[in-house]
């Protein structure tokens, strides 16, 4: 990414977080959260920060699932990409983890980084598909209060809201699936190969030699590009492979879940369920898929704290459980891709070039 472009994301990022943290604090004072976090057992920390690790050697174990196809790869081959993917997500600006993964097994292995980051687009699937059945879940057997409104900026958050978010989120879900599943099917694939192939001929107003012209310089190379997609999408061939992917994928979010509760046993105040908790983190998830600063401060404790106050927690005990939970979630991740970083000998700032190298190189 150049400098520019870092520029102007992390400006957008910063003015959303700024934003949210703004209208996230303004009823809150700070004073009351300094002294609710006094009261924190921070002791609990350790165990829900184990068991967060844990979830991300589920995710490595699920990545190497979907890569199997394209890519047979051993656990340690894939745990330092994806922590340090998780890793520079928390630190760098428009998500360039997302891309820094599989440009670092590209790199290693000599693959197709569009191929790869097609296996990333199917976990992201797969992950979302699970956040939303396990808000569907908990929405059918925890009470949320439907007259609990907050108001956040120009918007009045809700059950309503959530619900309309929801909706959206299984829109986008159906659509990936449906373009996963074109992609992947060899007669549908050659149907739109022929069709890119061809779209050059109904541009009338071009001559034969132009449209010799267009149809190498763009259709190819989009022919091309979709046959390297459709090489981290070949595990959706495999029923087995996809229910395992999809089971991994709720240990994942299970966990996760998880260690919200752990902490929350140390945080007075916060004395909700295992399923409550893990609404509340799904709603979190919803929260900061919007754009923000690294690490997705603002976004997270607007999100954070509506969830908690649907359970009726008071708005300063959830404000103090959300920052320290937001440090929690983040700072072990952050670690450990720092510790893969070193490691592979990864520089973490050059990977917000990832993106134009990557798309350089599997040219």
């Amino acid at each position: 990414m150049k400098r520019g472009k870092i520029g102007l994301s992390l400006a957008v990022g910063a003015a959303i977080s700024a934003v949210a943290l703004y209208f996230t604090f303004r009823r809150i004072p700070f004073g009351d959260i300094w002294s609710y976090m006094g009261t924190i057992r921070y002791a609990w920390a350790f165990p829900a920060a184990l068991v967060i690790m844990a979830s991300f050697g589920v995710r490595v174990i699920r990545w190497q699932l979907i890569l199997g196809p394209m890519l047979p790869t051993k656990f340690w081959e894939a745990y330092h990409p994806t922590m340090i993917g998780f890793g520079a997500n928390c630190i760098l600006p428009g998500r360039v983890g997302e891309f820094a993964r599989p440009t670092i097994l590209a790199r290693e292995r000599g693959a197709s980084f569009f191929g790869l980051f097609a296996t990333v687009a199917a976990e992201r699937v797969f992950d979302l598909i699970s956040l939303l059945v396990l808000l569907a879940a908990v929405a059918m057997t925890v009470p949320i209060d439907p007259d609990f409104q907050q108001t956040f900026g120009s918007y009045t958050l809700n059950k309503e809201t959530l619900s309309a978010v929801s909706l959206g989120m299984v829109r986008l879900v159906l659509v990936v699936l449906l373009g996963m599943i074109l992609v992947s099917v060899g007669k549908t694939r050659n149907l739109m190969a022929r069709a890119i192939i061809k779209s050059p001929e109904f541009i009338f107003f071009l001559s034969p030699a132009a449209r010799d012209k267009v149809c190498k310089k763009a259709c190819e190379p989009a022919v091309a590009l979709m046959e390297r997609i459709a090489q981290g999408f070949d595990m959706v061939r495999s029923p087995a492979r996809i229910a395992l992917c999809l089971f991994l994928s709720f240990v994942v979010w299970g966990l996760l879940g998880l260690s919200w509760w752990i902490m929350a046993q140390g945080c007075p105040g916060v004395e909700l369920s295992f399923f409550q908790l893990t609404a509340a983190m799904v709603i979190v998830c919803f929260f900061i898929s919007l754009p923000s600063v690294p690490g997705f401060w603002g976004l997270w404790e607007a999100g954070g704290i509506f969830a908690l106050s649907l359970f009726g927690v008071a708005a300063s005990q959830a404000a103090g459980f959300t920052l320290v939970n937001h440090v929690l979630q983040t700072l072990p991740v952050m670690v450990m891709g720092g510790i893969s970083a070193v490691i592979k000998g990864v520089n973490l700032w050059s990977l917000a070039g990832s993106r134009e190298e990557a798309g350089e190189g599997d040219g």
